[in-house]
């Protein structure tokens, strides 16, 4: 079995950063942008890997921006809307977290947008809640963009058989993506339980769809489609990866040499840059927990390092 990080030892190794300490056979040290823009994909941080801190009110969202520049050394995040659900249309919130973020060298690339079971449905059967559904989706699409997000996630989430939920799907999408589309915003969906979680389904979706502005964002970890099935994960990101506008490095528990120890991080991002895709790859810790979350991140963006040296 696994172990998990010392946390001693594991704060100890890396309060040294900037001093170059070796952390699971690569440098610390910090890369200097010219750097890592030529490098094989770029390293952001997903809000969601904090979501404890932020529930405790150990971390303001408005300060998510700023942390991860100070923390993390990345120079862009992927909010997510869970904390701030009722200040989609809230302007000066939206404007102050977007000069938090700007302020400290930071940029937004996406709103991860978890409207509740029903009315962000998109895949809704009834017609009059999947219009309400679209359009409950309307205030991020601008949120988005007067934060210079390129995209929102959106859920997939439908009712009745295979082939009804991918009609129903697709259409919400189509009509959510037509209405973004003059905004130059893009609707990306998440791997992320149910018929959204089968790889060939989504990917279906997608090119049903058949709109520009309509991607993915595969997760390397949201593949279990239902308790009794889980959908091989490599087969999942590859077949999401043609429509990816986005890449979530979803990541649970470390081994002792800081590899991730349920996913094999080599193989997801030959899988990731084999398909074309060179941009960022959002860290999204999920471990148990709770006193682990800024460890987990580090954990993870070193893996993310060491994986892309070894392709430089």
């Amino acid at each position: 079995m696994p172990s998990s990080p010392n946390r001693r030892d594991f704060l100890s190794n890396t309060s040294l950063a900037g001093a170059g300490v070796v952390f699971g056979g690569i440098s610390a040290s910090l890369l200097s942008a010219e750097e890592e823009s030529s490098m094989p994909f770029k390293i952001s941080v997903a809000e969601y890997s904090l979501h404890r801190m932020i529930q405790k009110g150990d971390l303001d969202p408005l300060d998510f921006g700023p942390f991860c520049k100070e923390h993390f050394d990345v120079d862009a995040v992927e909010y997510w809307m869970g904390p701030y659900a009722d200040k989609g249309e809230d302007l000066v919130y939206l404007d102050e977290m977007h000069k938090k973020s700007e302020d400290a060298g930071v940029k937004g690339l996406l709103i991860m947008c978890d409207i509740p079971n029903g009315e962000g449905d998109l895949g809704n059967p009834d017609a009059s809640k999947r219009q309400l559904a679209v359009e409950k989706h309307y205030p991020w699409v601008a949120a988005a963009k007067r934060m210079g997000c390129h995209s929102i996630r959106v859920n997939a989430r439908s009712e009745g058989t295979k082939e009804e939920q991918a009609k129903l799907a697709a259409e919400g999408l189509r009509k959510l993506s037509e209405y973004a589309a003059p905004q130059g915003i893009n609707v990306i969906v998440e791997n992320h339980g149910g018929y959204s979680s089968d790889g060939a389904w989504l990917a279906g979706v997608i090119k049903s769809v058949n709109l520009p502005n309509c991607g993915t964002l595969p997760d390397f970890g949201n593949f279990r489609v239902s308790p009794e099935e889980n959908y091989d994960k490599y087969k999942g990101v590859e077949e999401l990866m043609p429509y990816a506008k986005a890449v979530s490095a979803k990541s649970h528990v470390f081994d002792d040499k800081g590899n991730e120890s349920e996913i094999d991080y080599e193989r997801m991002m030959e899988i990731v840059t084999n398909a074309g895709y060179h941009g960022y790859v959002g860290i999204e810790w999920e471990g148990s927990e709770p006193e682990s979350e800024v460890e987990g991140v580090l954990l993870t963006k070193r893996l993310l390092e060491r994986v892309r040296s070894q392709m430089t």
